[in-house]
């Protein structure tokens, strides 16, 4: 049968469409999860670093907030509503980049954004971790603003941007 690897190959075996829908089965289990429980909700007294983001298609509204001690991030938190794949998104996004630097905070946004954006993409990117379960997302450009609105909304904070992040 050979291995699963070929995940975005033309050529589907039985193998390929397990691999696809054991993925869209955790892809809804993760966001479900993110939805109704977020990590890192609510405010963050004495950040060093914010932003508000806006996805004026969904209705999706969020701020992000950080703490950072020497290029560290220490704490960062997210409040807001939206859809839940927009909440999803941000409480993985808060999850994944606290305790990395900056520049991997920057970095990883690029993955992920690429990710989204970018058919041609790897869908299996270990530097994503469960960020991957967000790859079927690019398949339907009106969700991709919803899952990248707190990416956007990071990467204002982290270049101290202090305009409104819109998906518009």
């Amino acid at each position: 049968r050979g291995d699963r690897s070929s995940c975005g190959s033309t050529d589907q075996g039985a193998g390929d469409l397990w691999l696809m829908s054991d993925l869209r089965e955790l892809y809804q289990e993760v966001i479900l999860d993110h939805n109704r429980s977020p990590r890192n909700f609510g405010p963050l007294e004495g950040a060093d670093l914010r932003a508000d983001g806006h996805n004026p298609l969904c209705g999706d509204r969020l701020s992000v907030a950080l703490k950072v001690e020497d290029g560290l991030v220490t704490d960062v938190r997210f409040e807001g509503s939206g859809c839940a794949i927009s909440k999803a998104s941000a409480s993985l996004m808060t999850e994944r980049i606290k305790g990395q630097t900056i520049d991997e905070a920057r970095a990883l946004f690029d993955r992920f954004h690429r990710l989204l954006t970018d058919q041609t993409a790897p869908t299996d990117d270990a530097a994503l971790g469960k960020l991957a379960v967000f790859a079927g997302v690019r398949d339907y450009p009106a969700r991709v603003k919803c899952a990248v609105l707190a990416w956007h909304t990071l990467r204002a904070a982290v270049d101290d941007n202090h305009e409104l992040v819109s998906t518009e």
